[in-house]
């Protein structure tokens, strides 16, 4: 007669032989209960309670998945549903997503680890989960109509597989993947180390989270599907400046930051004040004799990069994609540039049409921040973001580094603005002006009494 236990591992063998399986609804009694998460506060590093230990992450934003052990198997619940996300205080969208999160929780498990995800579908269609960048069973693999059939309305599927290598991955659907993406179907998986490995650090702090864009058009809440490049949000985790958690670590920490893109373009992310490393991609760890110092990374689409850094200067520092667009909310493509046009009584003639129309642009756009422009409901201001010196100016993918000497081991409370010591803060100057030199001021003169013209002949052949 065969035991419980020998039962689990033929039921697995033919699990892994057959592809996804499908869980009936008589078994749903018997599968780890679904841990939903609605906030969209950073939470504390899920500390491993059973299985192997490891350093947990901290998801920016997000969270981690609870698991349970069902003799030997890491055993999690994935649930893919209509969520409701706040991007930032004063917006909400209309996602979808998995265990009442976009992005879906963080999945952690170690090196070797056999884990089984049962993955039950509430959306309005099929679905499949897609774990890109694990070594698995081809049938296991989560593409729809090539690896499995894909997972209808109301029904739960179940992958098993083992945790191959360590690294940093994600996961999303590989159905309908336009629209489901689109609507912030996605997650993060991390695998840790199983023991010691010559190319990934022990770290002090450990951070992740996604790249994703929207465009929910101003005064709505749901995202447009069709949308290739002209998103208006963008977003870390489903976030927007300043809905944007700060990263808070202890001066002298060595930390990680994992950051996977699953836009629709690159992301230049970029740090101030310190240097980092990558020391992992999508295909695993970094051997150091490939590093570089860099402050800046490029992130491409369906990359991931892992970057490391000693934080060793106090401060507040900007943490953000250098891509000056992608730090601006609710951005409108077709506003014309009209920096030096003067707008002088047109206000008034065109406000007698349109009552609540507003100029702007004639110095550049940094004064939105400080208009009060009515809003649609449930849009974001492009600029905003308060600072201990006023505006920050700053949206979308934007956040704060925060460095501090007393910030205690493992708190990631955000301990406020940083106090600079005195004189050490750039300041208005009221003495007395430096003079130009003499042939300063004759090359100035020069080229304002001059007519400078560019002009242009479009040739009409090749020539050499």
């Amino acid at each position: 007669m065969l035991t419980r236990r020998d039962l689990l591992k033929k039921v697995g063998a033919i699990t892994a032989a057959v592809g996804v399986a499908a869980v009936s609804r008589s078994s749903m009694a018997a599968l780890p209960e679904p841990v939903i998460q609605q906030s969209a506060d950073t939470m504390d590093p899920l500390i491993p309670n059973t299985g192997r230990p490891y350093n947990p992450v901290v998801t920016l934003n997000g969270w981690t998945l609870p698991w349970r052990m069902n003799n030997g198997v890491k055993e999690f619940h994935l649930v893919a549903e209509p969520v409701v996300r706040e991007l930032a205080p004063g917006m909400k969208a209309h996602l979808w997503g998995y265990n009442g999160q976009s992005p879906g929780p963080t999945i952690e498990v170690v090196e070797g680890d056999r884990v089984r995800i049962f993955v039950t579908n509430k959306l309005p269609e099929h679905t499949s989960v897609h774990w890109h960048g694990q070594r698995l069973p081809n049938g296991m693999d989560g593409v729809s109509g090539l690896n499995q059939r894909a997972i209808q309305p109301g029904k739960t599927f179940m992958y098993e597989f083992v945790a191959r290598r360590p690294g940093t991955f994600m996961y999303h659907p590989h159905a309908d993947e336009m629209v489901q993406m689109a609507m912030g179907m996605m997650g993060m998986w991390i695998t840790h180390p199983k023991e010691a490995h010559p190319h990934i650090s022990e770290v002090d702090r450990d951070f992740c989270f996604l790249l994703n864009a929207y465009d929910i058009e101003p005064g709505s809440a749901t995202p447009k599907i069709m949308t290739m490049t002209d998103f208006n949000l963008w977003t870390w985790n489903s976030r927007v400046f300043p809905g944007i958690d700060p990263l808070v670590v202890r001066k002298n920490d060595k930390v990680r930051i994992r950051v996977g893109n699953l836009t629709m373009t690159n992301h230049p992310i970029h740090i101030h004040g310190h240097e980092f490393t990558v020391t992992g991609t999508d295909g695993g760890p970094v051997p150091a004799s490939a590093r570089w110092p860099e402050v800046t990374t490029d992130v491409a689409v369906g990359q991931m990069r892992q970057i490391e850094l000693l934080a060793d200067e106090e401060g507040d520092w900007a943490f953000h994609c250098h891509k000056s667009h992608h730090t601006m909310n609710a951005m409108g493509h077709d506003v014309p540039t009209l920096i030096g046009v003067d707008h002088s009584g047109l206000m008034q003639k065109i406000n007698k049409l349109v009552p609540d129309y507003m100029v702007m642009g004639e110095r550049g756009m940094a004064d939105m921040t400080e208009m009060n422009m009515p809003l649609p409901a449930n849009t974001l201001p492009m600029m905003s973001g308060d600072g201990p010196f006023g505006s920050v100016e700053m949206g979308g993918m934007f956040s704060i580094f925060k460095v501090r000497k007393d910030q205690a081991p493992g708190d990631y409370k955000d301990p406020g603005w940083y106090q600079h010591p005195a004189g050490t803060v750039a300041q208005e100057w009221t003495g007395e002006v430096p003079q130009v030199t003499l042939a300063q001021a004759q090359v100035q003169t020069d080229i304002t009494e001059a007519t400078v013209e560019l002009k242009v002949k479009k040739p009409g052949a090749h020539h050499h």
